[in-house]
């Protein structure tokens, strides 16, 4: 499902570079890890996921949007906004006072589209600068300008 999205990238971007055309990460290897994997279905079939992951460097503990992946013939019907709606009350009932996740600044269906549900762009710190760095040397940056971005679940104070 995630390797079917990557031919759309190429219309948006100017190199992809082999973190976005290689081998996906598979159902399995995604759900070892910390963190949910949310599923859309449509009359039986899965037709799109949302993986959030928790990322700690010992000092913090933070809820990460990986993934959002809808098969490319059921995009633009809602289900990736459901996705990550779902994705957002998931970390908040476990406590997160936000949601973070890194991608495109200048791809439609990336930075603009989770502006609209309500991310914005922040300064990464801490574990966040430090997935950055791993994006950098991935050469996610090669294509793009990457941007992360954050979702306040929960007012603190």
């Amino acid at each position: 499902m995630e390797e079917a999205g990557g031919a759309l990238f190429r219309e948006h971007l100017d190199h992809l570079p082999p973190a976005l055309t290689g081998p996906a990460p598979t159902g399995g290897e995604r759900a070892d890890q910390p963190g949910h994997l949310l599923v859309a279905v449509v009359d039986g079939e899965v037709v799109g996921f949302a993986h959030v992951v928790l990322l700690d460097d010992g000092h913090e503990t933070r809820a990460h949007l990986e993934q959002v992946s809808v098969l490319p013939e059921h995009g633009r019907r809602g289900t990736g906004a459901r996705l990550v709606r779902a994705a957002a009350e998931e970390a908040r009932w476990d406590g997160f006072a936000e949601l973070s996740l890194c991608t495109y600044r200048d791809v439609p269906w990336n930075a603009p589209f989770y502006a609209r549900l309500g991310f914005e762009v922040v300064q990464p710190v801490g574990v966040l600068a430090e997935l950055r760095a791993r994006e950098q040397e991935r050469g996610l940056d090669e294509a793009g300008e990457r941007v992360v971005m954050r979702l306040v679940l929960r007012r603190q104070g």
